[in-house]
């Protein structure tokens, strides 16, 4: 076998030195970095269409629909306890297969502070999943100032000088036993103020006036200023305890809030059974229903509005 000879070598260690000083003294030309290689790399990366991804949980609703600076931005704070993991995964799938037009719906579950060592483990993990839960800074209770914490909250937490302001035009109030149809939801908003507004289902439940008493916890809305007030006044320091819905409705009226306000009645009420002067026969027109106690009454309530209407053909699965 004959040896490489020592001109051929000579030449090719040379060209591997001018080839190397050549990279050395383009990198110093251009000011090219390793990391901003590694960064133009991700973002050439980045606009590769991927097939397989998926949206963020974060803004899981608003992700579903197309989105323009026009849109509603509404946030829902579904009001629950921490150990409600199943009803929570369960609301998930409800709110999470609508695809509402023309607004950008967060849906956040809100409880106060974790007592629990299996809470701070397995809330833990919700977050990282799903980023949609609010922890508050109280002890948790139904009618000792949560929903005041709640509303005076959000202020502070959502304060982002990165984003549009207000955050939301509209922030909700409800339960946990409360199914809200979304696109309903949105073209009732469409029409209304983003000031001053105060939304619901009037409660005493005969009355259709929303200037009389207040709006039934099953799910109440206000505009952004009015959270703002929330947190700024001394109206609803002063007076925490009792009926949320109806201690919420005397902040406003000694407040002299919510010029705008809509009576959602009838599209929402209770469920038809057991029948009390709150409840309404399931209809099309429907954007709210209540007191859905129970997985049979869910059932019901979703198998009447077809909402598995959408399920594409697989031969994965056969669902008669």
């Amino acid at each position: 076998m004959k040896s490489t000879s020592k001109p051929d070598r000579h030449r090719f260690i040379l060209s591997s030195l001018f080839f190397i000083f050549f990279l050395c003294a383009l990198a110093t030309i251009n000011g090219i970095r390793f990391d901003s290689l590694l960064s133009f790399g991700r973002c050439a990366l980045s606009n590769i269409p991927s097939q397989s991804s998926a949206p963020s949980s974060n803004n899981f609703l608003a992700m579903n629909s197309s989105t323009s600076s026009d849109d509603i931005r509404i946030l829902i704070g579904v009001l629950t306890l921490p150990d409600q993991y199943q009803r929570r995964h369960f609301l998930r799938l409800i709110y999470g297969t609508q695809s509402p037009v023309g607004a950008q719906i967060d849906v956040k579950f809100v409880f106060c502070n974790l007592t629990k060592e299996d809470q701070k483990v397995l809330v833990a993990l919700e977050i990282m999943r799903y980023d949609d839960i609010i922890i508050l800074d109280c002890k948790e209770n139904m009618n000792k100032g949560k929903t005041y914490t709640y509303f005076s909250s959000l202020p502070e937490m959502l304060n982002d000088t990165d984003k549009p302001y207000p955050p939301y035009h509209y922030v909700m109030k409800t339960d946990d036993d409360t199914y809200f149809r979304l696109d309903n939801l949105v073209e009732s908003l469409k029409p209304l103020p983003r000031e001053d507004l105060y939304y619901g289902y009037v409660i005493p439940c005969p009355s259709m006036d929303p200037f009389v008493h207040y709006m039934s916890g099953m799910g109440y809305m206000i505009s952004w200023d009015i959270v703002e007030w929330i947190r700024d006044s001394e109206v609803p320091k002063n007076h925490l305890e009792g009926p949320e819905d109806k201690v919420f409705g005397d902040w406003i009226r000694e407040g002299h809030r919510a010029k705008n306000r809509y009576n959602a009645k009838w599209s929402m009420y209770n469920f038809p059974e057991p029948p009390t002067q709150c409840t309404h026969e399931l209809w099309p027109n429907t954007t709210a229903v209540h007191l859905l106690k129970n997985q049979e009454k869910w059932i019901q309530t979703l198998k009447y509005f077809n909402v598995t209407s959408n399920l594409k053909p697989s031969k994965l699965y056969h669902i008669p």
